[in-house]
């Protein structure tokens, strides 16, 4: 006979998949005429819990959760948790809950009836009540590139998102550019802020008052580096290099130069972060600071089955080096 699932009890009964899980782990908010129907049907399907990640010894299915599914540093995630789960032989489901508090809903349903042993969100702000679930459940998290400020007993893994900002404005400077665009991204996420703080900061070691007019608000997607650098060369006193906050964002200030007749590096200098697959393929290949995307999903990777195994971690926040990589889309400013 096929397992029966929690998703089907609760269909026979008529009620949520949650207050089925809430009968299973005994919670006292079910009513007792619902409390005994679910407990009936339980015992005449013969359902039978997976063992627990303790008694099993081992993880046997992981969740990865993104917010969107829409940028190609999500690709280079995924790999890098791939590859560890293949290695250890634990499942990975991948999911996208686009910010809706509906979609949110269903996962944490879906999460139900999988039972996964661990959840790996990126860049999210992981709300209370959602880990209060899945403390309740005892499942572990780790998140990457936490959006907001994560609950301090979740282990976080990033990467060094000032320092990055800072070589690469530093990079600019040092070849003689004084006006220096900057392309942000989203605000509500530390990396963003992290890496405009380190631009900011590369300006005033040079002796340059950093200027508010040389910003443009962005989403780390094509469209807006191209709006962003758009908006930057129709200036009056346009910048003589940009640096976007992702590779993404400056291929698309490679677009809005082009439009405008400029040359990358000979009238327009331009700086990348994350060093996709897609900066070295730009003509001219895109000068850029390398965040260790596929590393640092590994690390969450093993990371998470650790707490799946019931070991406790002992540093909550690793943040992995980052390093400039010079390519050819930089270059002294024209005389």
């Amino acid at each position: 006979m096929a397992r029966v699932t929690i998703a089907a009890i609760a269909r026979e009964a008529g009620v949520s998949v949650p207050t089925v899980s809430r009968v299973l782990n005994g919670r006292a908010d079910v009513s007792p005429q619902t409390r005994e129907m679910v407990e009936s049907l339980l015992k005449q399907h013969g359902y039978r819990r997976r063992a627990s990640r303790q008694q099993a010894g081992k993880a046997a299915l992981v969740d990865l959760v993104f917010n969107d599914l829409d940028s190609p540093w999500a690709v280079e995630l995924i790999r890098g948790v791939e590859d560890v789960m293949h290695t250890s032989g634990v499942g990975t489901v991948v999911s996208a809950v686009h910010r809706r508090s509906t979609a949110t809903r269903q996962w944490l349903q879906n999460l139900y009836v999988r039972a996964s042993d661990g959840v790996i969100f990126v860049t999210s702000d992981l709300t209370t009540p959602v880990y209060a679930e899945l403390q309740r459940l005892n499942i572990p998290v780790v998140v990457i590139d936490p959006a907001g400020g994560a609950a301090i007993d979740v282990p976080t893994i990033g990467a060094t998102n000032w320092a990055g900002g800072l070589s690469a404005t530093q990079h600019l400077v040092q070849l003689g550019h004084r006006r220096v665009g900057f392309i942000a991204g989203p605000k509500n996420m530390l990396c963003s802020r992290a890496r405009m703080d380190g631009y900011r900061a590369g300006l005033e070691a040079a002796g340059l008052k950093p200027d508010e007019d040389l910003v443009r608000q962005g989403d780390f997607l094509y469209d807006s580096g191209f709006a962003g650098g758009a908006s930057l060369l129709d200036m009056d006193s346009p910048p003589t290099a940009i640096f976007a906050s992702s590779d993404t964002m400056a291929l698309g200030v490679h677009e809005a130069a082009r439009q405008r007749g400029l040359r990358v590096p000979d009238d327009l200098s331009v700086v990348g972060f994350d060093d996709l697959p897609e900066a070295r393929w730009a003509s001219p290949p895109l000068t850029t600071v390398r965040q260790p995307l596929a590393e640092m999903g590994g690390l969450a990777a093993r990371t998470i089955l650790r707490l799946a195994q019931g070991e406790e971690i002992q540093t909550p926040r690793i943040e992995l080096a980052t390093e400039l990589v010079v390519r050819d889309s930089t270059r002294a400013p024209a005389q």
